[in-house]
């Protein structure tokens, strides 16, 4: 089905933003750019996380039939990366919620985007899906209850732990390593700190 005309253009801006941040996003982890050009995509997250605002303020959050697939999947990752917004990352695991609720979304999405709540809150994740960048490659933040992890993790359609890590470590280009840390790595919050979902 081919979105409304308004539908049309929101789909596709966030589909761009979606992709120039990808691109910054890789380029950032791979190749541990300044911290100029890390203050420059944490921007350009924000700055695309007022647009979504905007966008559910006055549609709700992004359905099929306004914006396309694509752009549903856009949504759900700008949501993700509004780190600077946190409220408003709140407010869009509600919606979507909602969304899991009525087709529009996955339960996997979900789970990503309720872990990047906790950590940004300075909490325990539940899922196991969100890794801080360390000097080593992605090191898994700090999660409730380690031991029922995979257990959780199956309940939400998402693969073991340690297979998730070891897979974002190829991803970008990390060599694999025996094991995650138990429990995870650390709940700090400093203003300079990647996270990448898995």
């Amino acid at each position: 089905m081919t979105p409304p005309p308004d539908g049309q253009h929101i789909a596709q801006d966030l589909v761009h933003r979606v992709e120039l941040a990808r691109r910054d996003s890789q380029r950032l982890l791979r190749l541990r750019v300044p911290t100029v050009e890390a203050a420059r995509a944490r921007h350009q997250d924000y700055e695309n996380a007022m647009v979504l605002r905007r966008v559910v303020a006055q549609w709700g959050w992004p359905t099929r039939d306004l914006v396309g697939e694509e752009a549903l999947a856009a949504a759900w990752e700008i949501a993700l990366r509004a780190d600077g917004l946190a409220d408003f990352q709140r407010l869009a695991l509600g919606l979507l919620g909602g969304a899991v609720a009525r087709g529009e979304a996955t339960i996997q999405q979900w789970a990503r985007l309720h872990d990047r709540c906790a950590v940004n809150a300075g909490d325990r994740q539940r899922y196991g899906t969100q890794f801080r960048m360390g000097p080593d490659g992605p090191v898994p933040a700090l999660v409730e209850d380690p031991g029922q992890l995979d257990d959780r993790r199956a309940a939400v359609g998402l693969p073991p732990h340690a297979q998730a890590w070891a897979a974002l470590r190829r991803r970008l280009g990390w060599p694999p390593m025996a094991e995650p840390p138990p429990g995870g790595g650390t709940p700090d919050r400093a203003p300079e700190m990647v996270w990448v979902a898995a």
